[in-house]
């Protein structure tokens, strides 16, 4: 299983980006719980957005009305749109699979992508 995050970049404040998580050996469409997750300097890692396999998803409230998640299956790709993004939106931004449903049951498979580091700056 690999997850492979890309998108990150230099912004000003209020601008966007769009963050791509690719996933490889498992199916998107299987996973239980996809999630986007951003850890900045000294500070613990925090979950931003998350979308189920039945497309359920949650925000953390700082993030709410500007950022969007999502999945494209035929592209086995998951999402982050951000807009309007502060500087406190800067961080490296992770994407994970929690579990994975196979013949009714679920497996843990615990996967992570490597990060992307968003920046923003004036």
């Amino acid at each position: 299983v690999q997850l492979q995050a890309s998108g990150g970049g230099l912004v000003q404040p209020g601008g966007s980006l769009r963050l791509s998580c690719a996933a490889s050996g498992i199916s998107i469409f299987n996973v239980n719980v996809m999630g986007w997750y951003r850890q900045a300097p000294g500070k613990q890692r925090e979950l931003v957005a998350s979308i189920s396999n039945r497309d359920k998803s949650n925000y953390v409230d700082s993030v709410k009305g500007r950022f969007t998640i999502s999945k494209d299956i035929t592209k086995n790709t998951m999402y982050l749109q951000m807009d309007d993004l502060k500087p406190e939106d800067a961080a490296v931004y992770y994407c994970h699979a929690d579990m994975l449903w196979n013949a009714g049951e679920l497996f843990n498979i615990d996967a992570w992508g490597q990060g992307t580091l968003v920046t923003v700056s004036s």
